[in-house]
């Protein structure tokens, strides 16, 4: 079995309504070699949380030309959006809520909803529990996944996900699960930020130095793993990352039986047109190395057949 290959239009932020239009951006995904398609609500559904009835006519008619299945929405539950409180959780799950009805009508199986968070690790506020818990009929009724992303500062053994896994166990949900982003074997570090200091690296920023994730320890959660956001920030001409050990991740993803979607999110310097190549190498470099895999498998079987 393969992987199921996506990407994810975060990918072409700063193309995306300006060298690129939701047309133009379809049409790069699907020539990538891409079977699945991701979106932010926010970002690219047009008059969010309420686009129009002709935009959903255009994005399924776009669905149905390039042939793409919508596979991850993102959202956000902006806990602190007023100045005095933070929302409580009920106000939390009707957000939830909307944007699962909304990722449902446009043919979306999975929802990462990110909730405002409490301190540099990314804990998020501790409603996100009882708002998810508030939603989860909905969810099973719409057959959508929620899936919080587990994101660099955050590595796998971590507080909060053994917060989530505990929620999984504790209610026997089959409609939230995990979301690995790859940033998290980021093992290099990246180049300083536009304004960044050496001091605001060593301190708030030191993450950007690689949080250097072992791969291995993808097995103690993949059975709760419903889909992966292929982070990455730059692959040269030789299909060589320089920051993410994708030698490393595709292998184990191999070994763990993982056949689920990777969603390429590029993250790479935000020049106009840069995001499309370096999307067409990543999606290259892990189908080779996922070539390479089976290659090496199916050798070993027949050697011992």
């Amino acid at each position: 079995m393969t992987f199921q290959y996506g990407v994810s239009l975060y990918s072409y932020t700063d193309d995306f309504g300006t060298v690129l239009t939701l047309d133009d951006a379809f049409y790069h995904v699907a020539e990538a070699g891409a079977a699945g398609i991701e979106i932010l609500g926010e970002t690219h559904l047009a008059h969010y949380p309420e686009p129009p009835a002709g935009w959903f006519d255009r994005w399924f008619a776009l669905v149905e030309r390039f042939g793409l299945q919508p596979t991850n929405y993102g959202c956000w539950v902006d806990t602190c959006v007023q100045k005095q409180r933070v929302l409580t959780a009920e106000e939390a799950s009707a957000t939830l809520a909307r944007d699962l009805q909304l990722a449902h009508r446009l043919g979306f199986r999975f929802v990462r909803p990110k909730f405002g968070v409490i301190d540099d690790e990314l804990t998020p506020h501790p409603i996100w529990e009882a708002a998810v818990e508030r939603v989860l009929d909905l969810a099973a009724r719409l057959d959508v996944v929620i899936c919080p992303e587990i994101h660099a500062p955050t590595p796998i053994r971590h507080p909060v996900v053994e917060g989530y896994v505990d929620f999984i166990q504790r209610t026997g949900t089959k409609h939230f699960g995990l979301l690995i982003d790859t940033g998290i074997f980021q093992d290099r570090p990246l180049p300083y930020w536009p304004g960044e200091t050496p001091e605001m690296r060593e301190n708030a920023m030191s993450f950007l130095n690689g949080i250097k994730v072992p791969v291995e320890h993808l097995a103690e959660v993949i059975d709760h793993v419903v889909f992966i956001q292929a982070k990455f920030h730059h692959i040269d001409a030789q299909l060589h990352d320089h920051h993410i050990p994708w030698e490393r991740v595709v292998p184990m993803l191999k070994k763990l039986d993982y056949r689920g979607w990777l969603s390429s999110e590029y993250e790479g310097v935000r020049d106009p047109w840069i995001a499309i190549e370096q999307v067409r190498r990543q999606h290259a470099l892990i189908r080779n190395l996922e070539r390479a895999f089976d290659a090496r498998t199916s050798n070993g079987e027949q050697a011992h057949a």
